[in-house]
């Protein structure tokens, strides 16, 4: 993993190269006061008024060179205002020419975020280190960059590299980290346990064996805070199977599992006063004789019957199983995150997740929170009307409506019915995937709604 405190440092003065920061109401202003040699750089470049432009500038010798970028508002600096030059520029040392990076310095890491795992002939460029006047800060934002970093890992990589092993691996670690309890439950405790996420699972080969991940941490005596992550380390369709198209990036079907072990690090690492419980499903939507039919009627932890219509809904059934157990907790808050459906990104495209909540107060704070650190969510209703939709002629409900209207509220309402009705929750379905890069977010892995909740959760339980 990158390195991000490293390239995030104090300024004690040392030799460092000056951003001028401006934005368009200022541009004028400053090329007016600037010498001819800067004008003239600044036009040869093509420097304009608009987002992301930059130049660089020289001075009195060929060594002594500034650099000067446009923002959309110089008093309202954004997390990515400043990613486009930490892609860019040349190696070394730079700071602001005033005042502080404040959440742009977040982007300046996050642009430096390389997987190269299975590369090479990777030729990476060498760190450009921000400096900052407010070092106490420092430590937040490597925090939250890591915990960016460590989604993006766990989805890039390949599913025959990141199973349901490979996820309690990563789990066990972060445990070990804090001396958190971790409990996995597999086999036949978790056919009798938990039979929804066992039936999902069981066409797997023994080697990506399904399983529920557990991990507790913190003051039993604290307010209980429940995590929820899909685990789904691949998805096929099941015997509904998907066409090649769309299992071509399945592998990012945990993708809610990855923003729950990362939420799980940051809790931890700040020691927030919750009794944390993680738990994460991690299956393998395979396809062998013994996979789960559509028509099959299967019983949930929680005792409802489930009629399958549809095995590539397989996501609502883990969760279904998950939410179960950690509403028997009795806690004061569930939030889960999921990779649940194509409907949420016809709806609202990639960049925004749909947020969906029984609780008001709590869907105004993260949403909130999300405006507040350039992290989007989008409310979806919870609307009562289309619980109709979910009946079937032989089970308490099906997992998937032949309508194929209303799919993310549908999937949303169903997970709905395995919550405590007293208990706030908030579900999270989120794409996890950048499909085309941006400044300081490469193609591949995303974390979308992460540091939202993590913003929400610090203001609720701090």
């Amino acid at each position: 993993m990158t390195d991000f405190a490293a390239l995030l440092q104090a300024d004690r003065g040392q030799p460092a190269r000056t951003i001028d920061v401006i934005d368009a109401r200022g541009f004028d202003a400053w090329f007016s006061a600037q010498p001819a040699r800067a004008r003239a750089a600044a036009a040869a470049q093509k420097l304009k008024p608009t987002g992301y432009a930059s130049a660089l500038l020289p001075g009195d010798d060929a060594e002594d060179w500034s650099v000067v970028t446009v923002v959309a508002d110089v008093n309202k600096l954004s997390s990515w205002c400043l990613a486009k030059l930490a892609e860019t520029l040349p190696e070394g040392s730079y700071r602001l020419a005033s005042g502080s990076p404040g959440p742009a310095a977040l982007g300046w890491l996050l642009a430096q975020y390389k997987f190269d795992r299975y590369r090479t002939d990777d030729k990476a460029a060498g760190p450009r280190v921000l400096l900052t006047d407010t070092p106490a800060s420092i430590g937040s934002i490597v925090r939250e960059a890591d915990a960016v970093a460590l989604v993006r890992d766990l989805i890039n990589t390949p599913a025959a590299d990141m199973g349901p092993p490979q996820i309690e691996a990563e789990a066990t670690r972060i445990a070990k980290i804090f001396d958190a309890k971790l409990t996995v439950t597999r086999g036949h405790d978790l056919q009798i346990h938990y039979p929804l996420i066992h039936t999902v699972g069981m066409a797997a080969s023994r080697d990506f064996a399904p399983r529920l991940i557990e991990l507790e941490w913190g003051d039993p005596a604290n307010p209980r805070l429940a995590i929820i992550g899909k685990g789904v380390c691949f998805d096929s369709g099941g015997l509904d199977i998907k066409p090649s198209s769309g299992m071509r990036f399945m592998k990012k079907d945990m993708g809610g599992a990855a923003h729950a072990l990362a939420l799980a690090h940051l809790i931890m690492a700040t020691r927030l006063p919750v009794r944390l419980h993680m738990l994460i499903p991690a299956v393998e939507n395979a396809i062998a004789g013994n996979a789960f039919r559509p028509g099959d009627v299967l019983t949930s932890r929680k005792g409802l019957t489930v009629e399958v219509t549809n095995t590539d809904a397989e996501g609502r059934l883990v969760l279904a199983d998950a939410l179960a157990k950690a509403g028997e907790a009795n806690p004061v808050l569930i939030v889960d995150f999921a990779t649940l459906t194509g409907a949420a990104r016809v709806a609202l495209g990639p960049d925004l997740p749909a947020m969906f909540a029984n609780d008001d107060d709590v869907a105004a704070a993260v949403l909130a929170a999300g405006v507040a650190c350039d992290d989007p969510l989008w409310r979806m209703p919870l609307h009562a009307g289309y619980e109709e939709m979910l009946t079937s002629d032989i089970a308490d409900l099906n997992n998937s409506p032949d309508s194929g209207l209303a799919g993310a509220v549908t999937a949303a309402l169903f997970l709905q019915r395995f919550v405590p009705g007293n208990t706030p929750w908030l579900h999270l379905d989120t794409f996890a995937w950048q499909p085309t890069s941006k400044a300081g977010r490469p193609k591949g892995g995303e974390a979308l709604g992460l540091r939202a909740v993590w913003a929400m959760v610090q203001l609720r339980f701090s």
